[in-house]
């Protein structure tokens, strides 16, 4: 759920996407040819979901292991940063943000889960796998407990680990998670729909009808409509600051964004949709359990992210809080590149280093 694309205009989205631009092929013919292409699934999936050669960076990526680097003091508290996908990376938040944080008096920690972006070794794609490789990396780290970052499906991994070890999280912060796939999938339908009747776009509209007779529950459904939310715009805010703007244009110039900023495996995708039938979780009632057992939950979500309603931002504050919620202005679903400082700042404030 995590496609840290820079903003684009209407004009270069249709460029890449909109099949209105060239011939018109029947719709039904079209979803059908495409769903059946593994490619082709596997670049409409990076939708799922996101090294500057710092002084205190130190980074691994040995064969077999997983890949790690981290910012700032060990002795300081730690946090560590949840990547979303499945099959994305943490190379934007790395790149963009992670010595930032670190600077605010934390020990940061971004890693990239087995099987996916630069931790190429097999995996087995189960959350069991998941929150054992999470647990070792910070016994080897020596860090006995920290903040979780989840972002995206990284939220889902997070609440997940603090179900299994809840003396190992001291605070866990959702950055445009989810909690329900459906009601996500649902949200982008709405959402891209408007979208696509103001702009008169009858061939996307016929794809979006075609949509909605697939099985809601199917790994090529959530694609496409990941698929549709990239090209409707979802992701990006309408008028990005003159910060974000300078952080997006990291894709185009940093060498490790160029590498992996928009790299995406395939196989991350459908191993959890098979063996988890992640499209489906709904981990509404596990974050009203948690909470209940004493996790402390933060949330910072963007109001133009295409993928939540102002409902399920609502219910989410009445879960957690109003003073624990961050809802932002001019901010999509990467809040520390959309309005970085504002969120530097809350996680000062609400995690007190």
């Amino acid at each position: 759920m995590t496609p840290n694309k820079s903003p684009r205009t209407q004009a270069e989205h249709r460029s890449k996407f909109d099949p209105s631009l060239g011939t018109r092929p029947d719709p039904r013919e079209t979803l059908s040819r495409q769903i059946n292409h593994p490619l082709r699934l596997m670049l409409l999936t990076l939708a799922l979901v996101s090294g500057l050669g710092l002084q205190l960076a130190r980074s691994q990526a040995l064969p077999g292991t997983l890949y790690q680097r981290s910012f700032g003091n060990p002795a300081h508290p730690a946090v560590i940063y949840l990547h979303g996908g499945p099959g994305y990376n943490s190379a934007f938040f790395e790149v963009t943000a992670a010595q930032k944080l670190a600077d605010e008096g934390f020990h940061v920690l971004v890693y990239d889960r087995r099987g996916e972006g630069r931790s190429g070794s097999t995996a087995a794609f189960t959350f069991e796998e998941t929150l054992i490789d999470l647990e070792q990396l910070m016994g080897q780290q020596n860090i006995e407990k920290a903040t979780l970052l989840g972002h995206s499906f990284g939220g889902l991994v997070g609440l997940k680990f603090a179900e299994r070890y809840p003396e190992k999280v001291n605070a866990l912060v959702l950055i445009g998670a989810p909690l329900a796939l459906q009601e996500s999938f649902r949200t982008i339908i709405k959402n891209v729909r408007t979208h696509y009747e103001r702009n008169a776009d009858s061939t996307n509209l016929a794809y979006i009808r075609q949509l909605e007779t697939m099985d809601t529950a199917s790994l090529a459904y959530s694609s496409y409509c990941f698929l549709h939310a990239m090209q409707a715009g979802l992701y990006s805010p309408d008028s990005p600051s003159l910060e974000a703007r300078e952080l997006y244009k990291s894709f185009a110039t940093d060498s490790l964004l160029l590498a992996h900023g928009r790299s995406m495996g395939y196989a991350g995708p459908q191993g959890f949709w098979k063996n988890e039938a992640y499209t489906t979780l709904n981990l509404w009632p596990l974050l009203k359990q948690q909470m209940l057992a004493g996790l402390r939950v933060y949330g910072i979500y963007g109001k133009e992210d295409g993928l939540y309603s102002r409902g399920q931002i609502r219910r989410l504050e009445q879960h957690i809080g109003e003073a624990n919620l961050l809802y932002l202005d001019h901010c999509s679903h990467n809040p520390f590149v959309d309005q970085q400082n504002i969120f530097l700042a809350m996680l000062r404030g609400w995690l007190n280093p």
